[in-house]
């Protein structure tokens, strides 16, 4: 199946590398989560945290005004429940005698009011019946008609008694004086129908809100103002930029809520409003911004950066160090491995602790010592099935070749031919000797050649010299070794398929020489040879595993293959009506026989 190209990048060879990635790319994607999670709830409780604290300071402030606001009703209270007011209201003619005394002693009175207080500014009563009187002297006020004329008075009269709280503004009382203030104002009624009524005015001075407000610190750029119910400023510390349009709040939301905190978003940036009512309608406004309730951003987002970042390179060390110390048994039993590759069964793997590579090693060393324990019965077997064939082939050459050399030896004794029957007998004598002798499996190349001359003369007398023969091997190779019985098999079979059947006298070459580091004996005839095809067929069937079934060349060269190894045996060639050469390829290098190292172990 075709993988996408992203799938390749990311296959990887080693188990450390993927133990690896596997455990940084979790550890990233938890550190970065927790991290930012972290920051997010640092940032949650302490907006939440600024939130509270502000709405507690607004409240705080509510109270003061509250307490403030009443505070003044209070001495507005005292003021008209003075004596004096209400009988100098009850005077015809409040500018005559009786007048101007009653009236200098309510000044005396508001006058000490205002001296013991330095929120309050100024205290005036204006009556219906033109009374007049304040906290100062009387040349120093505007003139009767122009008092009543002004908007706290006419505020007052319409109300009917109840407390009329201006927003903040400038008061025109006295010749030359414009103060900055919140009135207090409220009628007096009339004790009767034929007393006047009036209004008293109590002028709080503005720097005392002002002052109020401004110690309440909202953040950097936070800040408190007051809205009267009809939406007039009563205090704001940018006030003249509300009124010049400069600065915008939106007032109009703010009338519509009661107690509550909203947010609200401007084109550059948002504010988040908390708003308070007194119980005379007054609003007091918190404002404060987002950025300002966590002045320290910036910093709790470097730590979370930091400590994020110093996490992650602990947990990657610790995940690069975790993953090293699983991988290494592994690695270790790779190793193992490939030394049993290359064919070393006698190493181990060194377990330690009950974990489940530990399991795999000693499982691992189990299958190693069975594999060997079966290779060496593998080879006992081996070597004593070769044993057997060749203790079967054999049995099965000597009764055979015997029966048909005494047939022979019986047919010339008749034939009263005395010294071939002599050649004949000693040369069969000298071959069973040296097929019983000792049972040695190798033998000296020596040896074998004079076993095949045994076998060449028998069979020359017995076929009436249908061949010749000669062999020509390097004396210096004839003390090397060679399996028993190699040459015999190639001369039969030269004897019998090559020249058997040919009319003409045919003829057998052995020779012998060293090549190539190796030992290389031929057998030449000059029989009926065979085809390319026949050539062929016989050359696949020496590649083919052991069948178990047959003596000839193929058990030969079996026989030479397992022995000395693959890289020997036996080559053919051949040539219809030319002949056929047959080459034995031995080790130059006696190896230490199969049974015998076996046995050593």
């Amino acid at each position: 199946m075709r993988r996408w190209g992203w799938q390749r990048a990311f296959q990887f060879k080693s188990i450390h590398t993927k133990i690896a990635l596997a455990f940084s790319c979790l550890i990233l994607c938890t550190t970065i989560v927790l991290s930012y999670s972290a920051y997010r709830l640092s940032t949650v409780a302490v907006t939440d945290t600024s939130l509270d604290y502000t709405q507690q300071l607004i409240e705080q402030v509510n109270k003061n005004i509250q307490t403030y606001i009443g505070n003044m009703e209070s001495i507005s209270a005292l003021s008209l429940s003075n004596a004096d007011l209400q009988h100098y209201l009850e005077l015809a003619n409040p500018n005559g005698p009786e007048g101007w005394q009653l009236a200098s002693q309510i000044s005396r009175y508001f006058h000490e009011i205002v001296a013991s207080r330095n929120d309050i500014s100024s205290i005036l009563f204006v009556g219906s019946n033109g009374a007049l009187v304040s906290d100062r002297s009387f040349e120093h006020l505007k003139p009767y008609a122009e008092l009543i004329g002004q908007d706290w008075y006419a505020k007052a009269s319409e109300t009917k008694g109840d407390i009329v709280i201006s927003s903040s503004h400038v008061q025109h009382l006295y010749q030359d004086e414009y103060k900055w203030v919140v009135t207090i104002s409220k009628q007096l009624p009339k004790s009767s129908p034929m007393t006047a009524s009036g209004v008293l005015l109590v002028d709080l001075n503005y720097n005392v809100i002002n002052d109020l407000c401004n110690q309440i610190q909202l953040g950097q750029r936070g800040y408190v103002f007051i809205l009267d119910p009809s939406g007039d400023l009563i205090y704001h510390p940018q006030q003249q930029l509300v009124y010049s349009g400069l600065k915008s709040e939106d007032i109009p939301k703010l009338l519509q809520v009661s107690d509550s905190t909203f947010r609200t978003e401007e084109a550059d940036q948002s504010k988040i409003y908390t708003v308070r009512t007194t119980k005379f309608g007054w609003k007091i406004v918190g404002v404060t911004y987002p950025e300002d309730l966590i002045g320290n951003k910036r910093d709790m987002q470097l730590t979370s950066a930091v400590w994020g970042g110093i996490s992650l390179i602990v947990a990657l060390a610790i995940s690069v160090l975790l993953s090293i110390t699983l991988t290494r048994p592994i690695k270790q039993l790779e190793v193992h491995m490939k030394q049993v590759e290359k064919g070393n069964f006698d190493i181990r793997v060194d377990v330690e602790g009950t974990n489940e590579i530990s399991k795999l090693s000693r499982t691992f060393n189990l299958m190693i010592g069975k594999i060997k324990e079966l290779m060496n019965q593998t080879l006992q077997d081996q070597e004593v099935k070769r044993i057997s064939e060749l203790k079967a082939l054999q049995a099965q050459i000597q009764p055979h070749f015997l029966y048909n050399t005494l047939d022979s030896i019986i047919w010339m004794a008749e034939m009263g031919k005395v010294e071939e029957v002599v050649t004949m007998t000693s040369a069969l004598s000298k071959l069973l000797r040296s097929s019983i002798s000792k049972g040695e499996e190798l033998i000296p190349i020596a040896v074998e050649l004079e076993h095949i001359h045994n076998y060449l003369t028998i069979q020359n007398i017995r076929y009436r010299n249908k061949f010749t023969y000669a062999i020509d091997v390097e004396p210096e190779i004839l003390d090397c070794h060679i399996l028993k019985i190699v040459l015999q098999p190639l001369v039969e079979n030269a004897i019998y398929h090559g020249m058997k059947h040919s009319p003409e006298r045919g003829h057998i070459q052995i020779t012998g020489r060293r090549s190539a580091g190796m030992i290389e004996l031929k057998v030449v005839d000059n029989g009926v040879g065979m085809s390319e095809a026949q050539l062929q067929r016989l050359r696949q069937k020496a590649r083919e595993p052991e069948s178990g079934k047959g003596f000839g060349l193929l058990n030969v060269n079996h026989r030479i293959q397992l022995y000395f190894g693959e890289h020997y045996g036996l080559q053919f060639e051949s040539e219809l009506e030319e002949g056929t050469v047959v080459t034995v390829r031995i080790p130059d290098i006696l190896p230490i026989p199969i049974l015998d190292k076996v046995a050593g172990e």
